[in-house]
């Protein structure tokens, strides 16, 4: 499939690098759609997912994956969810365990390759319609596109998927993140992840071993000591190995937009396949110069941004 390096992405002048294309939108961006029917649905291991509906009795939806330490009511979540119900679409953005408006009442959290938990999503909303569409930040960029490209049944009803500023190489995009002027975004997710570990702590008693919280600076670390063992791998190392989206893409089959900024600060130089998508039938892989992380602010503010234009364009299209 096409590489599309020539993007037709301009941002605005006042937002000349990746940093601030990054954070202007996270902290300053309102979006106000219509208020969602909340619902909570059950897992098979006995735990609960946070899902909110914006139905407008649609035979088509749009399911929504959230980032590192976001959650349904993110900026970048509630833009896109704006941009397809007005397309006509119904929209369900859902919240990974522990991120939602409750904790999860099981011991493991959520991570970047925890696809049986969007396959319950799926499968749940399969029942009500007869075309389903994907869409991922980040983390949930990397869980759609692992997903999809799994060796596993999924629904007949998923018809395309997009994926935005995606750690296609969680290994090498997670020790980016740790270093130089990047770091202070890895802080600000520690510091919530730490919380979270405290308060999950005082449900389970002794199952976390909250004495290495003191040992964690970095993400790496985060995930040698929780992430990974928790969720039944040896270390951060394996945990990054067998989640990462990268090893998965030439097995996609449905058709996918992989959409990351070459200024992303989040991302290394593996997550920017273009050797693979080139030979692939499925994915299209869209890298503009600008955008940063989950950013792309339009040069007029008050439009949609190109990550919502495009996902909008992508799925409606006869690909």
């Amino acid at each position: 499939m096409p590489v599309i390096s020539n993007s037709q992405f301009v941002r605005p002048k006042w937002l000349f690098n990746g940093h601030l294309e990054t954070i202007y939108p996270a902290f300053f961006r309102k979006v106000s759609p219509q208020k969602p029917h909340n619902e909570k649905i059950k897992t098979s291991d006995g735990d609960f997912l946070e899902l909110d509906w914006y139905s407008q009795s649609s035979e088509r939806l749009v399911i929504i994956s959230h980032g590192l330490e976001g959650n349904s009511t993110r900026p970048y979540m509630l833009g896109m969810v704006r941009e397809f119900t007005q397309k006509g679409f119904d929209v369900l953005a859902w919240n990974y365990r522990g991120c939602g408006t409750e904790m999860n009442q099981k011991p493991i959290f959520y991570h970047s390759g925890a696809t049986y938990d969007l396959d319950t999503v799926i499968d749940y909303a399969s029942k009500k319609y007869q075309e389903i569409n994907l869409i991922g930040f980040s983390l949930g960029g990397n869980l759609t596109l692992k997903y999809l490209g799994e060796n596993r049944t999924r629904s007949q009803k998923i018809k395309k998927a997009v994926a935005i500023s995606v750690p296609v190489d969680l290994a090498k995009s997670c020790d980016k993140i740790s270093s130089g002027e990047n770091i202070i975004y890895s802080k600000r997710f520690l510091s919530t992840l730490k919380e979270k570990v405290l308060r999950k702590s005082q449900l389970f008693p002794g199952e976390l071993p909250i004495q290495n919280l003191s040992k964690v600076k970095t993400i790496r670390d985060f995930d040698d000591y929780f992430t990974g063992p928790l969720h039944g791998f040896q270390d951060a190392a394996e945990y990054y190995e067998v989640n990462s989206s990268l090893q998965f893409l030439t097995e996609i089959e449905v058709p996918t937009l992989l959409l990351n900024a070459q200024n992303d600060p989040f991302l290394s130089e593996t997550c920017f396949p273009v050797r693979i998508c080139r030979k692939s039938e499925t994915v299209h892989l869209e890298i503009p110069k600008h955008g940063g992380h989950v950013g792309f602010t339009p040069r007029h503010v008050e439009k949609s941004h190109y990550s919502e234009q495009r996902a909008v364009e992508f799925i409606a299209s006869d690909l």
